[in-house]
């Protein structure tokens, strides 16, 4: 990991419309897509194949922000987890008997783990941020095959590439209409950058895509620059 030049996530979250034309439309132009859990709640986790079936390219992740024992995060990540190939869990939460024990259930279905490591909303500096050293910690130990950081604190994106290395890819969310811009965490180290709203609610989601693309690569060539 650390050698995505310029990955563009789609994070689909609303239950309210229909995704497969979207989906059939940016297939091939985004590197994956992001299945946020109002979704996947709203239209039952089959729905995940009915996309799938628009676009077999990238990698699908079930965004279930996952905080429970090990037993019970096994039980939920059982409804999906044959229609994807990367599963989204809480950090805080800890490696024994939690984090652990569903990476262990992954692996064995021949899927991923992602980790929240921090997110990209005002209200993470409060409690997630400050705990981010303990969070590294835990990942240290854990060597999970993802780690979620915010786009709007590039920061906290350094400060995890400097600790886990090359080895974890890093996705980072909060790009438009949190404020972030396309390309800024990739400049810091990101791996991926997920953008939801910015696409979705575009008129032209395709040209849309492009268009962040492209600033992903300006930006990109800028900071090299640097």
């Amino acid at each position: 990991m650390g050698s995505n030049p310029m990955g563009l996530i789609v994070a689909l979250d609303s239950p309210d419309r229909g995704f497969e034309d979207l989906v059939e439309e940016l297939c091939g132009i985004v590197d994956g897509f992001k299945l946020g859990l109002p979704l996947l709640v709203g239209r039952g986790p089959v729905y995940t194949a009915a996309l799938r079936s628009r676009c077999h390219e990238g990698v699908w992740i079930a965004d279930l922000k996952l905080a429970d024992i090990g037993h019970v995060m096994k039980l939920t990540t059982s409804l999906v987890v044959d229609y994807v190939d990367a599963v989204i869990a809480h950090g805080f939460i800890g490696v024994r008997g939690a984090l652990g024990e569903l990476k262990e259930f992954l692996e064995r279905r021949g899927k991923k783990l992602v980790v929240v490591a921090s997110m990209s909303h005002p209200g993470a500096e409060e409690v997630y941020d400050k705990a981010l050293p303990l969070i590294l910690d835990a990942m240290e130990k854990l060597g999970p095959w993802g780690v979620v950081a915010p786009a709007t604190r590039p920061h906290v994106i350094e400060s995890i590439r400097e600790r886990l290395g090359p080895r974890v890819a890093i996705m980072s969310p909060g790009v438009g209409a949190q404020g972030a811009e396309p390309g800024a965490a990739l400049c810091a180290g990101a791996d991926y950058e997920i953008v939801g709203r910015l696409i979705v609610s575009s008129p032209d989601p395709r040209s849309a895509a492009l268009a962040i693309r492209d600033a992903q690569g300006r930006r990109l060539a800028s900071c090299r620059r640097g």
